[in-house]
């Protein structure tokens, strides 16, 4: 079972990842600071579905209805900056786990060099 998990780390094209992961967390961080600093931009809309006719609606039932929207629109808000906040985690994950595993790959071709020095020691010796 670990076999098919090998072979789909080896297909994974490691440099390409570790070269743009810097740049991955550099535009989270953007569009994090970005959706803190814009204003949210202003909606407006000229007719509901549910104005029939010549019917005008009370200045309470506009008033409901301007109080809804704008609970939407902040929740709506609050959804948004959230899930930005989890992609700029996400990206700072990203970069450390890249980060881990270039570490992990340069201590592997190590331990690889070392395996083979002692392969070819053990053979002289054998030989000698």
């Amino acid at each position: 079972m670990a076999i098919p998990w090998l072979l789909a780390l080896k297909v994974i094209p490691w440099g390409d990842v570790i070269e743009h992961a810097p740049k991955v967390l550099n535009a989270a961080r953007k569009l994090m600071d970005r959706q803190r600093t814009e204003p949210a931009p202003a909606v407006t809309t000229t007719a509901t579905a549910d104005w029939v006719g010549d019917a005008q609606p009370s200045l309470g039932e506009l008033k409901n209805r301007l109080i809804a929207a704008q609970v939407q629109l902040d929740r709506q808000a609050e959804i948004q900056e959230q899930l930005t906040q989890t992609l700029a985690e996400l990206a700072e994950q990203n970069a450390r786990l890249v980060s881990a595993v270039d570490v992990l790959r340069r201590r592997t071709r190590m331990l690889l060099w070392a395996a083979a020095a002692l392969v070819l020691a053990v053979v002289w010796l054998a030989l000698r």
